[in-house]
């Protein structure tokens, strides 16, 4: 009898590990496929600027060099911040999220820099263009959370707007020539 309870058990766990995810939500399956979709792009993104910020940060040199260095890391802690609360939205409404860094790289439009060598003021530069362009996909996300009626999604990605204006911000006065000079 052991024996038979075990192994229906067995079978059970079997049966629900392949099941298909079904979180309930009360968004529609067109706002559940749309939403995650772009929120894992985002993700992918967010992913990528985190490595690519992290390896400037890691590679930084100069007479700058511990500014950079700290600012970088500081940015680094708050990208990095962002991607529980972003996998697990697109989980909450009923989504997949990323699975791998295959997946990441698979979905990510931002570009990774491998160069051996890059100058402190274009990583700075870099990095200001990749927020940039991570705010724009952002506010492209937030329209379709609109469309949607998806309130929890856009008011998250509001905050994270923000954070990332606040980086580009920074990131730009960094960059600078002189004074009154705006690049």
């Amino acid at each position: 009898m052991a024996g038979r309870n075990a192994k229906k058990k067995e079978q059970d766990l079997g049966k629900m590990q392949r099941s298909p995810l079904a979180t309930p939500t009360d968004l529609g399956s067109a706002a559940t496929k749309d939403v995650s979709a772009a929120m894992n792009a985002i993700l992918a993104d967010v992913f990528a600027l985190y490595l690519k910020t992290k390896n400037f940060h890691w590679h930084m040199s100069g007479p700058h060099f511990r500014d950079y260095h700290l600012l970088l890391d500081e940015q680094g802690e708050q990208i990095f911040a962002m991607t529980d609360p972003m996998a697990e939205r697109a989980r909450k409404i009923g989504g997949a999220t990323v699975r791998s860094i295959g997946d990441i790289s698979r979905r990510q439009r931002l570009l990774d820099n491998d160069a051996e060598y890059v100058d402190p003021k274009d990583m700075l530069a870099e990095l200001r263009e990749d927020n940039k362009s991570l705010t724009l996909a952002m506010r492209e996300v937030h329209d379709t959370c609109d469309e949607y009626g998806d309130v929890a999604t856009a008011s998250l990605l509001e905050v994270w707007i923000d954070e990332t204006e606040r980086r580009t911000w920074f990131l730009f006065e960094a960059t600078r020539g002189s004074p009154g000079q705006n690049d």
